[in-house]
């Protein structure tokens, strides 16, 4: 291990992912801005996962963390502790990176010094690593606490990279049950919105600001791994984290916790239709409406697309409307080749996107 630490910590959690986890790593190893350390948690694993990583250990970068399952929030932590370097860049084992990701964060950062994190856009790619033309198109600048809760613009588990400094502000130790035998950051307690939990209790209790960059540097991986069986525990885990944050600012929950459900109820929406389930699309949809009308009127277009595709794979059969989706996505994506614009977040193959609403 070198004497200097480095200026980036990559923490890479890891559970059964022996069929993404090489890609994970090769992307790391290729970025320009090779003064980092790549940290590989090896949460549990009963697949060919750690061997996968043993490969990569001729790296003299690169190390490996063994552990029994805790999670993701546990597998980030334990990364985190052991982390040395002043920025900590978090990549799922499942995505990918392109090559400038690090050189784009670290140049940002250091220009930045109130910026605690920084995060991109996410293409999205298939189970194959191949792209699909989607991006996710968060909101980049002038982020506040209520952008945080309603929309999470920082996107998914890959894209963020965080000032150590930030982290430190937000450490915390359980009082009982996950995480209690040591320090967190990310609380042990969520197996589902434990990202969107970190941010808003950052942003809720820190100065630190958040701002993305206005380009894309991190790869999404979508496809219909456990994405059904898993809508329904992740709309009651966004629940309890709504929840928890009412009580660190009950004002900022009175006056948007109703938008910010509306939201996380049509995104949810996106992935059922992603995951072919009609009947819970249309229930989350049929929720959305009760509790944030004003917030789905509000962006008619996005709306209607989750509702529309909804009530469309409700009423045909599934290979039908596989098909029809495959033209539809087809057609925007040279509409807007033609107009040299990124695809927008909002159409129905972007379900699986981590960008909220």
């Amino acid at each position: 291990m070198p004497s200097a630490p480095p200026t980036v910590s990559v923490v890479m959690p890891a559970y059964n992912v022996a069929a993404f986890i090489d890609d994970a790593i090769r992307s790391v190893r290729g970025q320009t801005f090779e003064d980092f350390e790549l940290l590989v948690i090896d949460d549990g694993s009963g697949d060919e996962t750690r061997s996968i990583v043993q490969r990569h250990l001729d790296d003299p970068r690169i190390r490996l963390i063994e552990q029994p399952n805790r999670g993701l929030a546990g597998a980030r932590n334990t990364g985190i502790l052991a982390a040395r370097g002043r920025y900590v860049a978090l990549l799922d084992s499942d995505d990918r990176w392109r090559p400038s990701k690090l050189a784009h964060h670290v140049s940002h950062l250091e220009a930045n010094p109130d910026v605690g994190v920084s995060f991109d856009p996410a293409a999205f790619i298939d189970e194959h690593g191949v792209p699909l033309g989607l991006v996710q198109t968060p909101r980049l600048t002038d982020i506040t606490v209520d952008h945080i809760l309603k929309r999470n613009p920082v996107g998914n588990g890959s894209a963020a990279v965080i000032r150590r400094a930030a982290l430190d502000a937000i450490a915390f130790r359980p009082l009982e049950g996950p995480g209690s035998d040591r320090l967190c950051f990310f609380d042990e307690s969520f197996r589902q919105s434990e990202d969107i939990e970190c941010w808003v209790r950052m942003a809720l209790t820190t100065p630190w600001r958040f701002q993305g960059l206005d380009r894309v540097l991190t790869e999404y991986r979508v496809g219909d791994h456990g994405l059904s069986a898993n809508i329904e525990r992740q709309f009651e885990s966004w629940r309890r984290m709504r929840d928890k944050m009412a009580q660190l600012d009950p004002d900022i929950v009175r006056r948007h916790g109703r938008a910010a459900e509306a939201y996380q109820c049509r995104y949810l929406a996106r992935r059922a239709v992603r995951a072919r389930d009609a009947g819970t699309a249309l229930r989350l949809m049929g929720r959305a409406w009760r509790v944030g009308p004003g917030a789905l009127l509000a962006e008619p277009k996005r709306t209607l697309i989750t509702q529309g595709a909804a009530l469309v794979l409700w009423l045909l059969p599934r290979a039908v409307f596989t098909g029809l989706e495959a033209v539809a996505l087809k057609a925007i994506g040279r509409a807007r080749a033609r107009r040299g614009q990124a695809p927008a977040e909002g159409s129905v193959a972007t379900v699986s996107g981590e960008t909220r609403g």
